[in-house]
């Protein structure tokens, strides 16, 4: 299972950066939405796989006892996920407004 989860979180970050070198912008956002969920699947998965059990871990002390980090960790990953994507797409219009194109080389002539 891990191995399965490896492979993906690779290809995922792979496909997102390949599409964030391309030169339109609407594959930059499509390729940061990738890298933002392969970064969620990565700290789902450091946080523990175990098919069919409940994400606890049994401490000698307490008993069964659920873990909070990954949960706090992909929920803030989430939100920063979100809040990038949305000043990206805000970005995106705007200079689809300016320019005309999604095109990287024709922003070339909006340098001063």
């Amino acid at each position: 299972m891990a191995m399965v989860m490896a492979v993906v979180i690779g290809v995922l970050f792979a496909a997102g950066v390949y599409l964030m070198l391309r030169r339109s912008i609407v594959k930059l956002l499509l390729g940061l939405m990738l890298l933002s969920h392969g970064a969620n699947l990565l700290l789902f998965t450091v946080g523990g796989l175990r098919r069919g059990a409940p994400p606890l871990w049994v401490d000698g002390m307490h008993g069964p006892v659920a873990d909070p980090l990954p949960q706090a960790l992909i929920l803030t990953a989430v939100v920063i996920g979100f809040g990038l994507i949305a000043f990206t797409l805000v970005l995106a219009y705007r200079v689809d407004e300016v320019v005309g194109s999604d095109d990287l080389d024709d922003m070339r002539s909006t340098d001063r």
